[in-house]
């Protein structure tokens, strides 16, 4: 089996006295799209953080591309490819979303800015359109999708997303999947986190599922669509 570009071996974390994860192992390969699903607190959250060291791994190890990021700085991941549109979004309020596309580019720097920008002004027509616009005027889908572009802009190897369906309307959140979806057939690899497990699924090659810190299921998407405890737990029984 070839090397994972993300992979996870037995990691424990803590926030303070209280352990968040435990033992949780997975991977993900290049190209693929993984969902990591389960209920609000399962502790999901804390292992995307856990990739950029806040909080760092008590135990076991996180590797990128075959090389151990356990004990390495923010600043090292997002330079090695590894971007992160987080939960609640938080794009940068009183600046344009020009300006926040460019602070995307921080881990590599403005060679390919021009390009790129025009790129994610394709992929989200909106953001061309508010493209002198401060972020706090705008919608929260439009916060959204400028989240990911802006992440998108550091052409990461890796794009990790915290709960993008959070808080948006249902037409919204079938845009920003459509979005996804057309990102993944580009090749980009994701590592999608969401508690919408019937859209996370559907997108998805593989998928985990997280209760209280702990991967208790994983399967292709369209197996964890079809196992009846899943659906109990996340899809209404449907």
């Amino acid at each position: 089996m070839t090397a994972a570009l993300l992979e996870f071996r037995e990691v424990d974390a803590f926030y303070g006295q209280i352990q968040v994860l435990h033992k949780v192992s997975l991977r993900i390969d290049e190209g693929e799209t993984v969902a990591l699903i389960g209920a609000n607190g399962a502790g999901k959250s804390t292992l995307l953080m856990s990739i950029f060291g806040q909080p760092r791994a008590a135990a076991g190890q996180i590797l990128f591309r075959g090389t151990e990021i356990t004990h390495k700085t923010a600043h090292f991941v997002a330079s090695s490819g590894v971007a992160q549109a987080p939960e609640g979004r938080r794009v940068f309020p009183d600046m344009s979303v020009e300006e926040n596309l460019l602070m995307g580019t921080i881990p590599i720097g403005m060679e390919h800015a021009g390009a790129d920008m025009q790129r994610m002004f394709e992929l989200f027509p909106v953001l061309k359109e508010r493209r002198n616009q401060r972020a706090m005027t705008m919608s929260g889908g439009e916060q959204q999708m400028l989240a990911i572009a802006r992440a998108l802009m550091s052409r990461p190897k890796l794009l990790l997303l915290d709960e993008p369906s959070l808080g948006l309307a249902p037409l919204v959140v079938r845009q920003i999947f459509q979005t996804l979806r057309e990102l993944a057939k580009s090749g980009v690899t994701i590592f999608l986190v969401e508690q919408n497990a019937n859209h996370a699924l559907k997108l998805s090659d593989r998928g985990y599922v997280m209760v209280n810190g702990e991967i208790r299921l994983s399967g292709t998407g369209q197996e964890l669509l079809g196992n009846q405890d899943v659906r109990n737990a996340y899809l209404g029984g449907h």
